[in-house]
C-alpha cells in the first residue's frame, strides 16, 4: 500500500450533500442512474451518474445525504456531464453501497 501524506489527503474535497433528483441514463453502458446532489450554499447543485441501480431504487435515494469527492475535473459520459464522485464499497457481487454520513449533517460540510 502506498502512503499519503497529510497534504496529500487535504487535496481531495470529500463533502456530504444530499440527493435531490434521480432519473434513469438509459445511455449507460451498464445500469446507471443521473443523480443531482445539494451541497450547500458553496458549491450548489452537482450531478453524476452513479451505477447503484442493483442495490438502490430512485425513491429510496431520493433524500439520502451522500459523500461525495467534489474536486475532480468534470468527465464526459455519453451526453452527460458528471461533477463529482459519489463514494461507496463494493459488495462481494461487485455492487456498490453508497457511502453516507451516519447522522445528518449541514450539505456542503467537508470531511475532516
Amino acid at each position: 500500500m502506498n502512503e499519503l501524506s497529510w497534504t496529500d489527503f487535504e487535496k481531495t474535497d470529500l463533502r456530504a450533500g444530499t440527493i435531490t433528483r434521480v432519473e434513469d441514463f438509459p445511455e449507460a453502458r451498464k445500469p446507471a442512474y443521473q443523480i443531482w446532489v445539494d451541497f450547500g450554499e458553496e458549491l450548489g447543485i452537482k450531478k453524476t451518474s452513479a451505477q447503484v441501480t442493483a442495490l438502490y431504487s430512485k425513491e429510496e435515494l431520493l433524500g439520502k445525504q451522500i459523500i461525495g469527492v467534489v474536486n475532480f475535473p468534470p468527465k464526459q459520459i455519453g451526453k452527460f456531464i458528471s461533477e463529482f464522485l459519489l463514494t461507496g464499497f463494493p459488495d462481494e457481487n461487485g455492487h456498490v453501497i453508497i457511502a453516507q454520513t451516519e447522522r445528518k449533517v449541514k450539505n456542503g460540510l467537508r470531511l475532516a
